[in-house]
């Protein structure tokens, strides 16, 4: 007798896409987050994690042989195929559109209700991210990273029409200062509705593989999500042997990518810096007022042993604007604009906390790094302190919103 068959598709809430790059020093101490996706599948059977680990850790091959491995996690396990590569270069934008097409690939599979791409590496603020010791780049930047997850998605639509409504839904970047009014113009541009990323350096292993579980139990809940993500990454501690535990961020944010308000905060930050290079150019009263402002409003890597670090220009966006928008000494239109562009990039923060109390950086304040950074250079050498082999000012938001003229006469 031939029993009934089911036709019934089996459904998921999350496809989480993990692409880690180990190909640096952050190989053995941010491979928790693989063993983190383990458990958090087993414990939620709605989550699929894709996975794309360039690593030389003992695993799969033995140590010290730098490879590529590629395979999903669900129900607790790892799925019986392994493939085993030669090295990607995980910093190559072409590298990640593959990886994007193939988490859709899955998504379509499991028929997931929501996609989200996890970037487990160093990151660079505007300068972007995915730091690969062998390859001849280095560093993706922030646009090729949003670039390369609007490619995967057109190649997934291309290859299964059928499935073109699929897209990347949210972001989540376990890398340093990413948490960025560029960056996060640019995941929108991509069509990626939501960033969860940190302004300031992040401690490894970083962001917890839990974040999944809380995306997947709120999947039409964004700020129920959010809160459930900033909450989680800030509650998580590390063992960090006989000199205690450590927290992953200091600071931590879930933004809204919405276009509408992606473009209203482009539109009030290109009419702010507009309005400040205006003011600093005709005025050196005016100049000197908004360099002071600036100055008044700390720059990330905020602890005493970062002070050769760059990024002292990354400034939390809304703290500065506000700054700006009070100072009495400024005309009443920049003001204005700087109080609207301080709404307008509020707006699109859904879930934020900081540390009081973050011991690993000597209790640095955080106070004011709600929200997303903007990099506001205040001397030559803060404009691009990478350069040339990483630009914070290399990217579509900077220079569409005028900010290098800004620097011109500021800086």
């Amino acid at each position: 007798m031939v029993g009934s068959l089911s036709t019934e598709r089996t459904s998921r809430a999350l496809e989480f896409g993990m692409y880690r790059d180990g190909d640096n020093n952050l190989d053995d101490i941010q491979a928790a987050t693989i063993a983190q996706a383990v458990q958090t599948s087993r414990r939620d059977a709605s989550i699929e994690f894709t996975v794309e680990d360039t690593t030389a850790r003992r695993g799969f091959e033995p140590a010290h042989v730098l490879r590529t491995e590629s395979y999903t996690i669900a129900g607790g396990a790892i799925s019986k195929h392994v493939s085993v590569d030669e090295p990607h270069d995980m910093s190559a934008r072409s590298e990640l559109t593959k990886f994007v097409d193939r988490v859709l690939d899955d998504a379509q599979k499991s028929n997931a209700k929501a996609t989200w791409i996890d970037l487990v590496d160093h990151g660079g603020g505007d300068g972007g991210g995915l730091q690969s010791s062998h390859s001849a780049e280095g560093i993706m930047r922030e646009d090729d990273i949003a670039g390369a997850i609007a490619d995967g998605v057109a190649l997934h639509a291309q290859e299964h029409p059928e499935d073109a409504q699929r897209k990347v839904d949210g972001v989540v970047a376990n890398q340093c200062l990413m948490a960025t009014v560029g960056f996060s113009s640019a995941l929108s541009h991509a069509g990626v509705d939501y960033l969860a990323a940190s302004p300031e350096t992040m401690l490894a292993p970083g962001v917890p593989s839990q974040v999944a579980h809380d995306i997947a139990a709120h999947v039409g809940d964004p700020r129920g999500m959010a809160k459930a993500v900033v909450d989680t990454t800030m509650d998580e501690t590390y063992d960090a042997g006989g000199i205690g535990s450590f927290g992953p961020a200091a600071a931590f944010d879930m933004i809204d990518l919405d276009p509408t308000k992606t473009a209203a905060v482009a539109a009030a930050v290109r009419s702010l810096d507009s309005s400040l290079t205006a003011a600093a150019a005709s005025d050196s009263s005016a100049r000197a007022a908004i360099r002071e402002d600036a100055k008044a409003i700390d720059g990330m890597v905020r602890f005493p042993d970062g002070s050769g670090l760059p990024w002292r220009a990354d400034r939390p966006a809304i703290a500065l604007y506000q700054t700006f928008a009070e100072d009495g000494r400024l005309g009443a239109d920049v003001r204005a604009a700087a109080l609207h562009a301080e709404t307008a990039i509020a707006d699109t923060v859904l879930a934020h906390r900081e540390s009081d109390d973050f011991a690993p950086f000597n209790d640095a304040d955080y106070s004011n790094a709600y929200g997303p950074t903007v990099h506001f250079p205040v001397n030559r050498k803060q404009v691009d302190t990478w350069a040339p082999q990483i630009s914070e000012t290399d990217n579509a938001f900077y220079k569409s919103v005028g900010a290098a003229d800004l620097a011109k006469v500021i800086a």
